[in-house]
């Protein structure tokens, strides 16, 4: 990946992926071709899809989940900002947390950075606490340490599967 005659840094990045609304085996799918056709950015592997409970108080769908490893030139804010547009494109509207979406797009690993500024927390702040986040993780990247914390085997240890379900189409 080069511009006039300039190097551009390859990073690997962790993306989750999860839907609720309008089909959202589809919605997932679709978002995965799209990732893969960002500028600087290739497909490097994508887990199977899985099945959650949705969070927070009021009642809605389940979720279904996955996970894609990429490799990109973007910077972290670049990529934040194209998955953000691939979100709005899919209809998503943020109004509250937890709230139904078509899809819902975060960068979970950038590299071994650990990122804190106004608009990106990496690693994703919430993703050690999340079943749908980990497993699907592991699937693609089994021997993944998770910056600041700890090795992906030891993170599944202290987060029960419960009611996650791994989809086999």
């Amino acid at each position: 990946m080069t511009v006039s005659g300039d190097v551009k840094q390859v990073f690997s990045a962790f993306i989750g992926i999860g839907s609720n609304l309008d089909v959202p085996k589809g919605q997932i799918f679709q978002a995965i071709t799209e990732i893969a056709q960002l500028d600087d950015t290739t497909l490097l592997q994508q887990s199977s899809l899985y099945r959650s409970t949705a969070l927070g108080a009021d009642k809605q769908p389940d979720y279904l989940n996955a996970v894609v490893e990429i490799a990109t030139a973007l910077s972290p804010q670049a990529l934040l900002e194209e998955l953000q547009a691939i979100e709005h494109h899919h209809g998503r509207v943020r109004k509250q947390r937890w709230e139904p979406r078509p899809l819902d797009l975060d960068i979970l690993l950038y590299g071994n950075q650990l990122i804190s500024t106004d608009t990106l927390t990496v690693p994703h702040p919430e993703m050690l606490k999340r079943h749908f986040v980990l497993y699907p993780m592991a699937e693609i990247a089994p021997v993944l340490n998770i910056p600041g914390a700890a090795d992906i085997k030891v993170l599944l240890q202290q987060c029960p599967m419960a009611e996650l379900q791994k989809i086999i189409d």
